[in-house]
Parts: C-alpha cells; sequence; structure tokens
C-alpha cells in the first residue's frame, strides 16, 4: 500500500482521548492528516464535507453513540475504514461492532493499542 495519503477523523466527547490518540498516530504517521470532532453529529457532519479515509470512533459518547454513528458511516461511506475505540469492550457492542464491519481496539490509548489501530487502517 506504500505511504497512502491517509486522513484520519478522531470522534471521541473527551477532549484529552482525542489528544492523546491525534499525539500517538501523528508519531508513527507523521503524514496522515488527522481532523477531530467532539460527537458523532459533527463527525457526520464533517464526513459529509471532507470525508476522511479512516475514522476513529469512542463508544459512549453523549447524543449519537459511536455504535450508531459507525452504522451510519458504513451505510453513506462504506469505503470508509472504521474503528471503534472504547473502554466499554462488552460482548454485545463487540459484536455490534463486528456486525457492522467495524474493528474494535480496547482503551485505555497506549501505544500498543494505537499500533493496532493503525496497523488495522492499513491492512
Amino acid at each position: 500500500m506504500g505511504t497512502h495519503n491517509h486522513s484520519l477523523l478522531i470522534v471521541d466527547d473527551s477532549r484529552m482521548s482525542r489528544m492523546m490518540l491525534n499525539r500517538l498516530i501523528a508519531d508513527l504517521r507523521p503524514d496522515w492528516r488527522i481532523t477531530e470532532a467532539a460527537s458523532g453529529a459533527e463527525a457526520l457532519e464533517m464526513i459529509e464535507r471532507d470525508p476522511p479515509t479512516l475514522v476513529s470512533l469512542d463508544v459512549n459518547m453523549p447524543g449519537m453513540s459511536g455504535l450508531e454513528t459507525a452504522g451510519r458511516i458504513r451505510l453513506h461511506s462504506p469505503d470508509i475504514r472504521v474503528v471503534i475505540c472504547t473502554a466499554n469492550i462488552q460482548d454485545y457492542v463487540r459484536q455490534a461492532a463486528e456486525k457492522a464491519g467495524v474493528h474494535f481496539v480496547s482503551k485505555p490509548i497506549t501505544p500498543e493499542s494505537v499500533a493496532r489501530m493503525v496497523a488495522f487502517f492499513e491492512e
């Protein structure tokens, strides 16, 4: 795949989480363009305007959940790769994510979990 110019949208209601993800991914892939959204609704608006190639989604957000957001992204932009990044690792969440064709990375956000996310994005 080489150095495909990826653009990543990080969706998380926690500013701290977004900053950590942004920094860790930027360390690994300095050529990626990274944007951030604080909610599912904001993410969907941004995707409509300027679709990224990749999306990282938190599950538990006020308003629209990450799973619902993922479902809508898959519906309208099936070629965007979506990763759910969450501490909420219950089976039903994992199953819902897999059914939606979404990959799963567990929080806490660590260099290891981010490396796994990047590896999936580049598969």
